[in-house]
């Protein structure tokens, strides 16, 4: 018998098991890493005396999977995995993806579309009413609200009511999970769980508790724009476990009613969570298919933190892990560093030691230790705030005690650190030792664009700090004899990027020699803020109009300037340059973006199009970004 979690009936019945506790199913394949929301919240249950077995990634269109253990005792978890099933498998054009990296064998559908409400409408259409049914991770977490549903261009109401689930956790689910669990054991039903932190249910109106931040309704932000603009700043206004109140949204007959966010993990819990006997693989059964992919990037890599005071507009964190930080201790990472050495595979390579920002270790600042994070506010964009707290002395101590463990030849930083936090430390110690150390040849960073009004839709510090950054990173690489580059993330599309915005970014890649490979166009995932401005053409914090690109042929303009070396991208770059009044890039200065046509086309105002070729569609697979 393997360590794993039981994923078969026979397993389940050698531990003894006739009626699991839970049955967890999982729109990812079977991966027991600490990187896995499904192999923590599994972990943590069987390690409060609660038997747990996994149905990983059923097949949806029988019943013969769902039936495999029989009825739980207390109910079944639901997750689409780590990310959303439609983020899984589509691109940013909607396109179908071919491969799945949370799949054995890389392969693509073997998960629904819509993963969380698909496997509880098969539960339900199997065990009827009388089953708890409880729904988490990203997918579920992030619709929790009426929410835009980019694929089918509409607003959706919450999760919870589309898929019939009782209970919905949202953000990060230790506390939750095991308070609802123990209410379950202890004979309450369901229906009456109501005042769990970090939970959303339904209700009848009438049961509506006292003191809420009221949303408009699902039918007002299905109909109005501007009431989903209102209800996203509401959202995210009340996101802070200090002085969050509970929120409600009224879905026609039943209100849904958020309760305020679960408390963080204290760091002794946050340590004890590492503690578990994760195996830190795949399960064996997916041996045959080559693996699951998703585990190369973390199997050598190391948490020490969770939360992120960033806050970029485009990115999920905010609204699911929240913007408090977590970190674990130092004697909890070195210890997991000196278990990762005793791993038959491992070559020396600790291959990153952060979270979704790598380089944050502290609060943002000491009053929202006690009055939570400023509302409508930002740490660090567009410039720091002068109560921020900069401090990289733990996270480079606890750096050189890695660095000199036995075995250990590397350890690099590869999750993202914010340049701009960096840049406000008087003490550059950090700095030297990232560049001469923690830096595999190249160190990815994000200023996403450069145009300084499309930063300010994105939650981004300005470009001067970026350029303050590569400045200085270049000069310690210099000085050190390195040869170490900067590998920039940039997004074209974002709500608030103009073609002029394009233009402009377009020539600051070529000033400064950079010629990126993949770039990611703006993908409008459920709950962002950017989101909400895609959707709405309005800036929730101002209520003011923001410019969308929004039709195929000006996102792949938009594209394209981000890669404009590419032969491929001259003609529509310079039909687009030609509209934007900007022939003075078209030809062979050193200025110049795209060299002259053959037969260069006409201004638009002069009523012939000359010889213009239809866009290029956008190709391949936009990089992907885990915090996007």
């Amino acid at each position: 018998m393997n360590g794993f979690l039981p994923v078969t009936a026979e397993e389940m019945h050698e531990r003894g098991i006739s009626q699991p506790d839970f049955v967890y199913v999982c729109g990812d394949a079977y991966v027991d890493h600490p990187s896995f929301g499904a192999a923590i919240i599994t972990r943590i249950l069987e390690a409060n005396g609660y038997s747990v077995v996994m149905l990983a990634q059923p097949d949806w269109k029988t019943d013969r999977d769902f039936t495999r253990f029989g009825r739980p005792r207390l109910g079944f978890l639901v997750s689409a995995g780590n990310i959303d099933s439609m983020v899984a498998h589509y691109t940013s054009a909607k396109k179908k993806r071919s491969d799945d990296a949370y799949s054995a064998g890389n392969k693509a559908g073997k998960r629904p579309d819509r993963a969380v409400t698909v496997y509880c409408k098969k539960i339900r259409s199997i065990y009827g009413n009388d089953v708890p049914v409880l729904i988490g991770g990203l997918e579920a977490s992030l619709r929790r609200f009426a929410h835009y549903d980019y694929w089918d261009n509409s607003v959706h109401p919450s999760i919870l009511l589309e898929s019939g689930a009782d209970l919905l956790m949202f953000g990060m689910g230790e506390h939750s999970m095991i308070e609802i669990a123990n209410l379950l054991r202890d004979g309450v039903p369901v229906s009456e769980i109501r005042d769990v932190r970090g939970t959303c249910y339904l209700c009848d109106p009438k049961e509506t508790p006292f003191g809420c931040a009221e949303c408009p309704s699902f039918e007002q932000v299905r109909d109005s724009r501007e009431a989903y603009a209102r209800a996203t700043r509401i959202q995210y206004d009340q996101q802070d476990e200090v002085y969050g109140k509970r929120i409600i949204q009224r879905h026609g007959s039943r209100m849904l009613v958020q309760n305020p966010p679960a408390l963080s993990l204290t760091q002794a819990e946050f340590d004890a969570l590492y503690e578990l006997p994760f195996m830190r693989t795949y399960h064996p059964m997916y041996e045959a298919e080559g693996g699951v992919p998703a585990i190369k990037e973390v199997r050598f890599s190391i948490t020490h933190n969770r939360g992120c005071f960033g806050f970029c507009n485009f990115c999920s964190i905010a609204l699911h892990q929240g913007r408090r930080m977590t970190t674990r201790s130092e004697e909890s990472v070195i210890k997991e560093a000196k278990y990762l050495t005793t791993l038959p595979d491992f070559k020396g390579y600790i291959h990153d030691v952060g979270g979704p920002t790598a380089n944050f270790r502290h609060p943002s600042c000491q009053k929202q230790l006690a009055h939570g994070l400023c509302k409508g506010r930002k740490c660090l964009a567009p410039e720091p705030c002068k109560n921020l707290f900069v401090d990289h002395k733990e996270y480079l101590h606890l750096l050189r005690q890695l660095r000199a463990l036995p075995k250990i030849k590397r350890v690099f930083i590869r999750s993202g650190i914010r340049y701009d936090y960096l840049m406000c430390d008087p003490d550059d110690e950090f700095f030297r030792e990232l560049v001469r150390y923690h830096v595999s040849g190249q160190l990815k960073v994000a200023p996403e664009h450069c145009s300084n009004n499309v930063l300010d839709m994105m939650g981004k510090p300005h470009i001067e700090m970026y350029r303050a950054f590569q400045k200085r990173f270049y000069e310690l690489t210099k000085s050190m004899g390195k040869e170490q580059y900067l590998v920039p993330y940039l997004m074209s599309s974002h709500p608030g990027s103009t073609l002029k915005d394009a233009i402009t970014l377009a020539c600051f890649l070529k000033e400064e020699g950079i010629r990126p490979e993949q770039v990611q166009d703006f993908y409008p995932t459920p709950g962002t803020i950017s989101t909400c401005m895609f959707w709405t053409g309005l800036n929730p914090y101002t209520m003011q109009p923001v410019y969308v690109p929004r039709t195929a042929k000006e996102k792949a303009e938009q594209r394209a300037m981000l890669q404009y070396f590419k032969p491929e991208n001259h003609e529509l770059i310079r039909q687009a340059l030609i509209k934007a009044g900007r022939r003075d890039l078209i030809g062979s200065g050193a200025h110049c973006l795209v060299p002259a046509g053959n037969h260069p086309a006409k201004d638009d105002r002069s009523g012939s199009q000359g010889r213009n070729r239809p866009p290029q569609k956008p190709s391949g697979r936009p990089a992907r970004h885990k915090r996007r």
